[in-house]
């Protein structure tokens, strides 16, 4: 019989951690906050039952230190870390501290993170699990000459990618051969710097690609399902901005294919907590090609919680404590539609630029769901993400969720940092995302000379 957890440790910050101890408090657990220098005001810490400060403002020196976490686990009682996404959520080093000092992690095994934390080997696994990568190269011999030749034996143009790591570093589209050496070289860099592994893998380039990821669920029992599928297509420099759930305009084939692909991927790994498998699907073909897996919990979940009425971290804390699955996939719906918007402190019109500084006023959409970090009198830190807010709305189908959504970004207020609120609303509204045909070039193709606010009164 297992026996759930009556404390949990929080590993992270902002809306993340204000989201799973609102979890936290619905299942009767005691939460504990962590903070650095920087967050010793933040909400996630007023909203904890305990908080523990673990260091300056720089994540270095606070949210990535595994030693720091597992003594305020330790000192606190705490049973269970739940790592949220980001920082250490993807971490070997943590998990083992947790198991050296017998706190719960709350999140899939180790053995699943570390064969898909490796891009190429999660290709690998893959293939012979049947599902289909992008033609591409993944082989062990990474000198220059070598990846030169596959980059042109797959035919430009092509994505040079970091085999480890993720957030869009190590990332290089070349589409003229000129290109390729210097892009080789400065990829490799920066893949070891960010990740400390300067390992590459080439993939063909689909020139019109949609980003399509299914929700998955593994329990310790071996059962395993789909939550359905996420569009997240609207993206800037391979960070997403708009996310929803169903998927629009897919072929009933194309997302059978998804949700089976997924699961095919996650057994073949025995994986055991919530994940999530990301594809590329080309717009005109509506071929599926495997991208990678993210082995946590997904910013945007809330789009799949909102279509199945189910809660993502309920789920994930109670696959931890040895539950079996709460519901057959028989048993699993869909419901609407959802989507969220990341609302970021950054100027949309001076390509994307971080900004800082206090929220004066903070004002959410009436009758939306905004999962936030922030509120009035918070300090934006140049220090962290600059994600304040996620605003979701759910419709009856995909024009209601469109228009609500819209509405409600118009309606919210934040005076301070500026965010990139407006820029969302224009996205909402332009044809090619009000009509479903948005790909990964939307934001190239929508504003080719980059975004400009509207011309209003």
């Amino acid at each position: 019989m297992a026996t759930m957890f009556s404390t949990i440790l929080i590993a992270n910050r902002g809306e993340i951690a204000c989201r799973i101890i609102a979890t936290c408090r619905k299942l009767g657990i005691r939460s504990v906050a962590v903070y650095s220098d920087a967050d010793k005001d933040a909400l996630h810490v007023r909203q904890a039952d305990m908080a523990v400060h673990i260091g300056p403002a720089p994540a270095r020196e606070s949210y990535l230190r595994a030693d720091r976490i597992i003594e305020a686990a330790l000192s606190t009682g705490a049973q269970a870390i739940h790592p949220g996404y980001g920082f250490l959520s993807e971490r070997i080093d943590l998990i083992a501290a947790c198991e050296a000092n017998g706190i719960v992690f709350i999140g899939p095994s180790s053995s699943a993170i570390d064969a898909m934390g490796d891009k190429i080997r999660s290709k690998q696994i893959a293939r012979d699990a049947g599902v289909p990568g992008v033609p591409g190269y993944d082989g062990a011999d990474q000198s220059p000459a070598v990846l030169r030749a596959e980059a042109l034996r797959v035919g430009l143009p092509v994505m040079v990618k970091a085999s480890a790591g993720g957030g869009g570093k190590g990332i290089r589209k070349v589409v003229n051969e000129a290109e390729l050496d210097g892009a080789i070289v400065a990829a490799a860099r920066e893949a070891q710097g960010a990740f400390g592994d300067g390992r590459l893998l080439i993939e063909k380039f689909v020139t019109r690609p949609r980003h399509v990821e299914v929700q998955i669920a593994g329990d310790r029992h071996g059962n395993i399902v789909h939550l359905f599928e996420r569009d997240c297509s609207v993206q800037r420099s391979n960070q997403k901005l708009l996310e929803e759930a169903p998927a629009p305009n897919l072929k009933p084939g194309t997302r059978a294919a998804l949700h089976d692909y997924a699961l095919r991927l996650s057994r073949a790994i025995a994986y055991d907590n919530l994940g999530t498998v990301e594809f590329l699907v080309d717009a005109a073909t509506e071929d599926v090609f495997f991208l990678e897996m993210n082995t946590r919990l997904q910013v945007e979940h809330p789009v799949t919680e909102a279509i199945t009425g189910l809660d993502p971290v309920d789920w994930q804390i109670r696959i931890a404590a040895g539950e079996t699955l709460p519901l057959r996939q028989d048993q699993i719906t869909c419901t609407g539609h959802a989507i969220e918007a990341r609302v970021t402190a950054e100027r949309a019109d001076e390509g994307f630029r971080p900004d800082t500084g206090l929220i004066r006023a903070w004002a959410t959409p009436p009758g939306l769901r905004t999962d936030s970090g922030v509120a009035a009198g918070s300090g934006v830190s140049p220090h962290y993400d600059s994600l304040l807010a996620k605003v979701i709305a759910h419709g009856s189908d995909r024009a209601e969720a469109v228009r609500k959504l819209g509405d409600g970004l118009e309606r919210m207020a934040v005076l301070g940092p500026s965010t990139i609120r407006p820029f969302l609303v224009d996205a909402l509204r332009q044809p090619a995302f009000a009509d479903g045909r948005a790909t990964t070039l939307f934001l190239a193709e929508t504003w080719p000379e980059g975004w400009r606010p509207p011309v209003g009164d």
